[in-house]
């Protein structure tokens, strides 16, 4: 197991190197100069030439890279342009936000798509695998940004149960962060429950075909049992590895949410970083989405190797 973990991690390091040289140069290609909008109207040239040696922007392009690089291993992720604040500490402000956010949205996706994909797959053909297919066409159909604003509408401003908009901490105030969170969680969880379960169903028609799953129904076991212990538990391979692939998505992705629900994560701050050209900010925020998602996917093949007895010996 410590074996398969190294090796892993052996495969990620260039991963990580290759990601952060693109997401450095990436950022010397977008039009505009921060400087500029740092330095106000007047832009008198010696602000700005200051500026730009207190930021090393006058550096040559591969020695900010290898300080960049440099400074990002020892936890300095460098300052904000517009804040003046150290990018470690805006996205350690941010980031629970959104994997809150995130947290919730799984859930609701597990909840709803597991047992929505076993059920199609044990009722194949039937009205209820129809019924539940055209279900996940839909979630996967309705954008995000249009099922927000209609719950807005329906369950805030109608019905008056839950509010429109807003964030409060969960350290604060834990009963009142969760009930603000549960519109924005539900809308992005529906279309991840619609992923899962198009991709559990698949999983399990497979394994409900293989002998040892006939097997155990020849033996006469309960039916439940047998899809659940036998089929469900060798199906949950590939369900694992969306899971990981979904959580890590959602952190990156959950922009479009966050700013209808106003919520202060993650995904607004990469909004207004990018519209004030903040280069430190954005580079700093997509290298830790890049980092999380191959510690995502580290811990899916670890899953794999509990989870499949088979794969500890390879």
């Amino acid at each position: 197991m410590l074996s398969f973990i190294l090796r892993r991690i052996l495969i990620a390091i260039p991963t990580i190197l290759l990601i952060s040289i693109f997401v450095f140069s990436l950022q010397k290609l977008l039009p505009g100069d921060p400087v500029l909008a740092m330095a106000g109207e007047e832009r008198d040239p010696e602000v700005l030439e200051f500026l730009r040696e207190k930021y090393r922007l006058n550096d040559p392009i591969p020695v900010q890279y290898l300080t960049w690089v440099g400074n990002a291993l020892q936890g300095d992720l460098g300052i904000s342009l517009r804040t003046n604040q150290p990018v470690t500490e805006l996205i350690a402000e941010k980031l629970p936000v959104t994997i809150q956010l995130a947290v919730m949205a799984i859930v609701f996706a597990l909840v709803i798509g597991i047992p929505a994909g076993i059920l199609s797959a044990v009722k194949k053909g039937t009205i209820t695998d129809y019924v539940a297919n055209i279900v996940a066409l839909s979630g996967l159909s309705i954008p995000n940004f249009w099922l927000g604003i209609m719950l807005i509408l329906l369950v805030s401003v109608k019905l008056d149960l839950l509010p429109a908009s807003g964030y409060v901490p969960l350290s604060e105030d834990p009963l009142k962060s969760i009930t603000t969170m549960l519109m924005p969680a539900f809308v992005l969880g529906t279309a991840l429950a619609a992923t899962l379960m198009r991709h559990t169903r698949s999983a399990m028609l497979g394994v409900l075909k293989s002998d040892y799953v006939r097997t155990a129904r020849a033996k006469g076991l309960n039916e439940r049992r047998v899809v659940l212990k036998h089929a469900f538990r060798n199906a949950l391979t590939p369900i694992v590895t969306l899971t990981a692939l979904l959580f890590g998505e959602l952190i990156a992705g959950a922009v479009l949410t966050e700013q209808i629900f106003t919520i202060p994560g993650f995904g607004k701050m990469v909004v207004d970083a990018v519209f004030n050209r903040d280069y430190a900010v954005v580079q700093g925020i997509v290298l830790v989405t890049a980092v999380g998602f191959i510690v995502m996917n580290l811990l899916a093949d670890v899953a794999y190797v509990l989870l499949n007895p088979r794969l500890r010996t390879a």
